[in-house]
């Protein structure tokens, strides 16, 4: 490999949210990556910090290239730049559209167990959750047709936000259950939201479907948001990209956007973002490869050591999704004893709704070394949950 994934880099003491935490614990739960980023951004950024000044940043043409190259080349689709629009971060631009597309009282339609914040999107703007809950079966999870239809169906119901890939339970949505999706809200009236920040973390052989990309039907109902923040580990960045090919939808998201501010890149946004998606493509590749190999040794040594959890088999996101119902149905009480004991900081699955409390997620992009010892933890938080 042409890049070092195994370095062990210490984080503690440098404002990292995840590392914010005792001498002694091991943190495996936010969506924050232990890898340090692409040389090429690394370098871009650099450049910018040499030139000395950091005034008021404009978007350049050169950054919606940029996008539309590397959605082209990874994803085979070549979204057109004047659908594109800058935001300053995902979550921000979902609020934001939360309050353009819908109303005070309309239902947002969510797929639980779902990336948490997507409820504090949707109910700090005064909308109300209505969960399409996906269905935990034969070890997978899938949609429930039926319940979904009736909930599009309800007057109330103007918005849904997709996770495409699904975080956490690492899903790659098929084109046909997008295009079946996309049909659905189209028929009525309701705009999708598809947040596709985890995109471009898949297991080879299993690469994901913009929505957008399905049909026309989709792309004329949907705003598509991606980012670069997840899969380069640049979230401070705070550069994500807006896509919507429907003009009206794509005005009224933009006004939105620029009435809170949301459309001012930093100095570093805009050249890291750049970089990220025109030379960043050989280490995005081994990076997947990295991580496909963690997910293989997690599984593996549940497996032998662990046998009574069952490790949810997603080709997505560098998040682990672990059923844990046999000896508990409330991990929150779980991840309390094994931080306790062990250190070991992973997420319980209560705070994403759905089944979620007979899950957790551990997030394994880190190196190797550092995988084991967060397994080894686990096996001994385990063990003293089992005994008490």
């Amino acid at each position: 490999m042409s890049y070092d994934f195994s370095e062990m880099i210490d984080r503690r003491h440098t404002n990292s949210v995840k590392w914010d935490v005792k001498d002694n614990e091991l943190p495996m739960w936010v969506a924050d990556m232990d890898f340090r980023t692409a040389p090429a951004i690394v370098d871009a950024i650099k450049r910018k910090a040499d030139t000395g000044i950091f005034g008021y940043e404009e978007v350049p043409d050169a950054y919606f290239k940029a996008v539309q190259h590397w959605y082209a080349t990874e994803h085979n689709w070549t979204p057109q730049t004047d659908w594109m629009r800058f935001v300053t971060g995902v979550v921000p631009a979902i609020s934001s559209a939360v309050r353009r597309v819908s109303h005070v009282g309309d239902n947002v339609l969510v797929q639980a167990p779902v990336y948490n914040i997507f409820y504090n999107s949707i109910v700090n703007n005064g909308r109300h959750v209505l969960s399409n809950d996906l269905h935990f079966q034969d070890g997978t999870y899938v949609i429930d047709w039926d319940d979904l239809t009736a909930k599009l169906a309800d007057p109330l119901t103007t918005m849904m936000i997709l996770c495409n890939p699904h975080n956490p339970v690492g899903k790659v949505w098929q084109p046909a259950e997008l295009s079946r999706l996309a049909d659905l809200a189209a028929a009525n009236h309701v705009t999708v939201f598809s947040d596709e920040i985890h995109g471009d973390i898949t297991d080879a052989g299993h690469g994901y479907t913009p929505f957008a990309s399905v049909s026309d039907t989709a792309a004329n109902h949907s705003i598509t948001a991606v980012s670069p923040s997840k899969t380069f580990n640049v979230a401070a960045l705070h550069a994500a990209t807006l896509i919507i090919p429907n003009e009206n939808l794509r005005n009224s998201v933009d006004r939105g956007i620029n009435s809170e501010e949301l459309a001012e890149p930093n100095a570093f946004a805009i050249p890291g973002t750049i970089a990220a998606y025109t030379q960043g493509a050989e280490w995005v590749h081994e990076l997947n490869a990295t991580i496909t190999a963690n997910k293989q040794t997690l599984t593996t040594f549940i497996q032998q050591h662990l046998p009574e959890l069952q490790v949810i088999a997603g080709h997505a996101t560098y998040l682990v999704w672990i059923d844990c119902q046999a000896i508990t149905h409330d991990t929150q009480a779980l991840c309390d004893v094994i931080r306790q004991e062990t250190g070991l900081f992973i997420t319980a699955g209560a705070v994403y709704g759905g089944d979620g409390h007979d899950f957790v997620r551990i997030n394994v992009a880190c190196p190797a070394e550092r995988l084991q010892d967060g397994l080894d933890r686990l096996v001994q938080g385990i063990h003293a949950f089992q005994a008490k």
